[in-house]
């Protein structure tokens, strides 16, 4: 048995002040002392019988050391960035070279729970059924990364615990106050993601990569990509979420509901590999794999390069979901405190939509239905419903044809990486700046059953002569006057832009200040193209190339946007106060976007769309004041107020709640009334820490003004299609209240910490949002009676609960979800209903396998993994919205609007890890 031994002589110096801080082996001997690593980097250590060098912690650090003591050279690295280090930590020792002593239950490093703010160290065994190879002993000390104010961190712990490539979003889902939708379990489905923080949607939220800006996160947007394509979920450390509206540094001009950093994982220093191979229900084939070079050289130069690939077919129709990625991420240190990093992402999406559905549908038809894509017979049945032959069971449907698409896809590539300095230009003073680009080219397709107007005839093969929608270049009938066109969108985005910013301390004052310049140019095409006219024809590849495929022009835009940003910020803390932390700072924003030239198909849309004008977005000051109290040592309050402004945003004709995207007659007419979106948010909070328990209220009030809505006018009839019958209306003010709550409870950690039971955790949260219209609203001349009515789509209250277990290798989790009814219209008359969904996940993990003592060949790490998704087998409406609301739903307009999006039934996933 090997022999444990608490080191009680090794401890934290007390909490980290901004200067840096140590933590001392022994009286006068410093193993950690001064300020140097803010980088996050890693260092070696010279160790024989006592300590040679010395590492430098710099604040806002947090760091995991492992060191091999009796070996010529030891190696220590930073792992997580924090607030500041816990005031104690004990640490273990093991002999190695004989069999690691497990206590039952006792936590293995890492294992601190999930979300927790605490150090915890432990031993690092190396645990193999045929005995430990190696003849060094280590020692390891762990911290993890402390939290404070609005901001909540999910931890990689948290992000590994789902199936491998599942969108990190959908772990963020967990939290209170937070609600993620998709249509596919695992959350790629980038047309149908759906994110909701604290009433605002996605739209809302700034959205950034290692600082670097990624966009409005949604399906075709504008300035940016979605985070699940520019970095593989595996590669992703960590989300750091500021809840509120006041992160001034943020390259962001949409960050009115708080704002979701991505960080990604540093490259090894270690040369090593990982595999990740993942199986699943519908013929799921998840593989990722991850080289890191290790350290190459004295300088420290180090980089990883990586590969994902997803394959599987659709859950319901036919058709499958395709999607491939490789990242690459390079450091260089230029001295002890200063670096250069690289990265790159190229990726590539071809993905079978499912059908947009209607409430109307869910009742009639449950989760079945879906576009007749890669299904017996698809093409023929999907001509003959254009022609009004419909099957027997969508007899008398009112929107038979809108029920019986051919076809629905999204393809995507883009190129997007950047590089970053991090450069100590004087004591406790740094310069940070990043420079990027971006390329994107999408396409989007429908197959359009409504290429006849009026006068033809029900059940004729082609449209009636002159009655056609589209018209060639000659003025002759449309294409091949066939039922069915391909609606194709071509997308795509260009932009570059760089951050610059300069921080340091004087006195007990953190001073910042930076600048975010961008230029993007963005372009939306719609083209009909020609199917075969009748049901025997073969009909396109949408996946393939349309290269001389005869096709006629929709509608067409251009749009050109400059950004820049600027903030200044002050983090005092008094030194006649411990503990406390009083911020204040101002972001100042000017965006202006021009649509140039616009086109439009005069047949299908006679109007004139906006074109040669331009909106700008200009704020000089947008103030964010908060605080920060720890006291007691495990207590915490604080309080946030800021002001934020969201640009306008930009999309296809009719596209989304973008008012440059409509007729030029239609921006005229509210062109002297437009205003950007803005809002004040206001919130307190508690934090409770303990290793027994752990609490945080959060309550929050948002004064939200000129919310900018889509509004569907029309239902039915193609409408999803032709985007004739959607308008953007200023919707006032909304007003919301709202308070979080969560509680993790692990009593045993305290009562019997040596107990198998010490791991067990049950966290759980309720969430409620009251967020109301502040006045009633017209439209078309109609008044609707909108005030106080809850906002659409997201729920009025939210209950979520998960119960965690972990013992020696094994960990298993099962959580639930409660999401309450939401409304569809404005007006609140039609609802959605209420549902409850649960997962489940088992791993177990091993370290250090080897064929045999005598083959040195193996994994460092083998984690066997099964997952179930929907667990209950629950029948809900996911996305919403996707297409528009209509106000209320007079003649059944709400029920037969095509606007949602259903979630997955149960799906089971099994997966192998490996690290070598």
């Amino acid at each position: 048995m090997a022999r444990q031994k608490a080191f009680s002589n090794v401890k934290w110096g007390g909490a980290l002040p901004q200067q840096g801080g140590t933590v001392q082996t022994s009286p006068g001997r410093s193993l950690l002392h001064g300020c140097a690593n803010r980088l996050r980097d890693e260092f070696t250590l010279h160790l024989r019988d006592r300590v040679r060098g010395a590492i430098k912690i710099c604040a806002g650090t947090a760091t995991t050391l492992t060191f091999s003591l009796g070996a010529p050279q030891v190696k220590a690295g930073g792992n997580h960035s924090g607030k500041e280090w816990p005031a104690a930590a004990s640490l273990g020792k093991r002999l190695a070279g004989k069999r690691p002593a497990h206590r039952k239950g006792a936590r293995q490093p890492g294992q601190a729970g999930e979300g927790g703010g605490r150090t915890h160290a432990a031993t690092h065994p190396h645990k193999h059924s045929h005995g430990v190879y190696g003849g060094t002993e280590s020692l390891k000390i762990g911290a993890s990364r402390r939290v404070s104010g609005d901001a909540v961190v999910v931890g990689h712990r948290l992000l590994e615990a789902q199936v491998p490539g599942t969108n990190p979003l959908k772990a963020l889902g967990l939290l209170p106050g937070v609600e993620f939708q998709s249509d596919d379990p695992l959350g790629l489905d980038v047309y149908s993601n759906q994110l909701y923080m604290h009433g605002f949607t996605q739209s809302e939220i700034g959205m950034t990569l290692d600082g670097l800006p990624l966009g409005e996160p949604g399906f075709r947007t504008y300035n940016g990509l979605a985070p699940s394509e520019a970095i593989s979920a595996e590669n992703v450390d960590r989300l750091d979420v500021t809840r509120g509206a006041g992160d001034e540094k943020a390259a962001s001009t949409s960050n009115l509901g708080g704002t979701i950093n991505y960080v990604g994982s540093a490259p090894q220093n270690r040369r090593g590999d990982r595999l990740e191979q993942v199986f699943g229900s519908n013929a799921l084939f998840h593989t990722f794999t991850r080289f890191d070079s290790g350290k190459l050289n004295e300088s420290g130069t180090k980089f990883y390069v990586s590969y994902m690939r997803n394959d599987t077919d659709k859950w319901k129709g036919g058709g499958g979901q395709f999607m491939q990625q490789v990242n690459a991420r390079l450091v260089q240190p230029l001295t002890s405190e200063s670096r250069f990093t690289a990265f790159f992402d190229w990726d590539e999406m071809a993905f079978t939509n499912y059908q947009d559905y209607t409430p109307t549908w869910m009742g009639r038809f449950g989760r079945r239905l879906d576009n007749y894509f890669h299904t017996g017979h698809g093409w023929r049945k999907a001509y003959e419903s254009a022609m009004g032959h419909f099957p027997a069971n969508m007899a008398g449907l009112p929107d038979a044809k809108d029920a019986a698409y051919y076809d629905s896809t999204a393809s995507n590539q883009n190129l997007f990486g950047g590089g970053q300095f991090d450069i100590k230009v004087a004591d406790r003073t740094f310069w940070k700046s990043s420079f990027y680009g971006h390329s994107q080219n999408g396409r989007g397709t429908y197959s359009n059953p409504y290429a006849c107007g009026a006068g033809t005839a029900a059940g004729a093969a082609t449209c009636a002569p002159g009655t056609s929608t589209l018209i060639q270049q000659d003025g002759s009938g449309g294409l091949n006057n066939g039922r069915i066109f391909e609606q194709v969108r071509h997308p795509s985005t260009e932009r570059f832009g760089g951050l610059t910013s300069v921080d340091g301390y004087l006195g007990h004052h953190h001073l910042e200040g930076g600048v975010w310049y961008e230029y993007s140019v963005y372009d939306s095409y719609a083209y009909a193209y020609q199917q075969p006219n009748s049901p025997e024809g073969r009909p396109l590849n949408p996946f393939g190339t349309l290269h001389g495929t005869p096709r006629e022009t929709l509608w067409g835009e251009n749009y050109t946007t400059n950004t820049v940003t600027a903030h200044v910020s002050d983090t005092w803390r008094p030194q006649w106060v411990r503990g406390l932390a009083l911020h204040g700072g101002f972001k100042s924003m000017w965006v202006n976007s021009r649509i140039g030239d616009a086109t439009n198909g005069t047949r299908r849309f006679p109007a004139t769309l906006a074109n040669h004008v331009s909106l700008t977005s200009a704020y000089a000051f947008l103030p964010h004041f908060s605080g920060d109290y720890h006291f007691l040592r495990n207590h915490e309050v604080w309080f946030d107020a800021s002001e934020n402004a969201h640009a306008y945003s930009l999309c296809g004709f009719n596209s989304c709640a973008s008012p440059l995207a409509v007729t030029q007659q239609a921006f005229n007419n509210v062109r002297g009334s437009l205003k950007p979106e803005t809002d004040w948010t206001y919130s307190l909070g508690y934090r409770y820490s303990h290793p027994a328990a752990q609490l945080d209220l959060y309550l929050y009030r948002t004064n939200f003004r000129n919310r900018l809505q889509q509004i569907t006018t029309g239902t039915g009839g193609g409408n999803m299609l032709n985007q004739a019958g959607a308008v953007v209306r200023n919707m006032g003010g909304v007003t919301m209240n709202g308070v979080d709550a969560a509680l993790t409870l692990k009593p045993f950690a305290l009562w019997a910490p040596d107990s198998p039971l010490a791991t067990l955790a049950l966290f759980n949260s309720v969430s409620g949002n009251h967020a109301t219209y502040d006045r009633d609203m017209s439209s078309g001349g109609v008044v609707y009676h909108t005030r106080g009515k809850q906002v659409v789509a997201y729920p009025e209250f939210m209950y979520k609960a998960r119960l965690s277990w972990s013992n020696g290798g094994f960990s298993a989790w099962v959580d639930g979800q409660y999401y309450s009814r939401r409304s569809y219209d404005y007006v609140g008359d039609y609802k959605i209903p209420a549902y409850w969904i649960s997962d489940l996940g088992i791993s177990y993990t091993m370290d250090d396998v080897f064929i045999s003592p005598s083959v040195p060949f193996g994994a460092r790490k083998l984690i066997f993994s099964f997952n179930v998704y929907n667990l209950n087998n629950a029948r809900y409406a996911s996305t919403m919205g996707q297409n528009g609301f209509t106000m209320d739903n007079r003649g059944g307009a709400a029920a037969m609007n095509q606007s949602i999006l259903l979630g997955a039934p149960r799906q089971f996933f099994g997966s192998v890890r490996a690290q070598f």
